[in-house]
């Protein structure tokens, strides 16, 4: 009996040119001129993607509209408009200047600009030519400012009939889609809420009508949460790892609230520590936090190892062993 790895990836591709053109044009292109360029993309990715031999496909992530060939917030930008209860601000994300501390048993994120990586290698950061955020564009946050609710189904729609389109057509057999973790839906400024709790399960009450979609639609939704090991670095100052692990904690609750009425099978979680190139020398072990992980309710799981700073910590599974199932 032969016994076959079978292959994925992450999720997000690199878009093509006329893509990238069509994103930019967008308000100037009807619906049905921008959908043709989007489903002639797909169909490519999806095609080059079994042509390669890959087992478990996806679509890019194509629907997700990037700014530019460099976009490191697309998986989590798009939910904007899916969302309700979020009003956008002209705030650039990467260049707030607010600094919010944390005390024992307070955990707070601070600004982008304020981590505590960024802090130590400033100068790199700053730089344009140090290639850490290469070519980045300004991203404006929303905040919320009303009740969280779900508003993005025709997108969703969208999504999972593209996909199946382009799967059909390349006779693909296993497909996923990426769609934004609770935790990571949350980490927005907050006017609404009496506490970040709150906003974290009003996140996983509207984001679980998007992985609903996605199942019901036959395919595997990967829930992205990076927020699970990068938001340590956004904590200032460094938290203690038990208040850290306490904190998530709650967003791995939400996490298995928002998939209890999906097939297990269908569902998978993604962690890593931030696709930016910078030192990371602030990450947090991805051993002090993988008993948290590992109760995450979802059938899979996937996590960053192509990079210097982790590349070495496949060894957490020699002392631990995924769920049964």
């Amino acid at each position: 009996m032969t016994n076959k790895i079978r292959t994925t990836h992450v999720g997000s591709l690199p878009r093509t040119p006329e893509l990238l053109d069509a994103n930019l044009r967008r308000s100037e292109l009807s619906d049905e001129e921008f959908f043709g360029i989007l489903q002639t993309a797909v169909d490519e990715v999806v095609r080059r993607q079994v042509d390669m031999g890959i087992d478990i496909i996806n679509e890019g992530e194509y629907g997700h509209i990037t700014s530019g060939a460099v976009d490191y917030g697309a998986w989590w930008n798009y939910s904007f408009t899916r969302l309700g209860g979020l009003t956008m601000t002209d705030e650039d994300r990467w260049a707030s200047q607010e600094a919010i501390r944390s005390t024992p048993g307070n955990i707070k994120l601070t600004s982008f600009s304020d981590r505590r990586d960024r802090a130590l290698f400033n100068e790199a950061y700053e730089d344009p030519e140090s290639g850490i955020f290469a070519g980045r564009a300004k991203v404006g946050n929303p905040k919320f400012t009303g009740p969280i609710t779900y508003i993005g189904q025709d997108e969703v729609e969208a999504d999972v009939k593209l996909m199946r389109t382009a799967m059909d057509a390349a006779g693909a057999q296993d497909g996923f889609v990426a769609a934004l973790s609770p935790g990571s839906a949350a980490r927005l400024k907050n006017e609404y809420y009496a506490t970040d709790d709150e906003v974290v399960w009003a996140c996983a009450d509207a984001m679980a009508q998007e992985y609903k979609a996605i199942t019901d639609a036959g395919f595997t939704v990967q829930l992205d949460a990076p927020d699970l090991a990068e938001s340590w670095d956004q904590i200032n100052p460094e938290p203690s790892l038990d208040d850290y692990r306490d904190w998530l904690r709650t967003r791995v609750d939400a996490i298995n609230h928002s998939v209890r009425d999906l097939p297990k099978e269908q569902t998978r979680l993604h962690i890593c520590w931030g696709s930016w190139h910078g030192p990371h020398v602030t990450d947090v072990e991805f051993g002090d936090i993988i008993e948290e992980i590992l109760r995450a309710e979802v059938g899979g799981f996937s996590f960053e190892g192509a990079s210097p700073r982790h590349a070495h910590e496949w060894r957490v599974w020699q002392d631990h062993q995924l769920p049964e199932g």
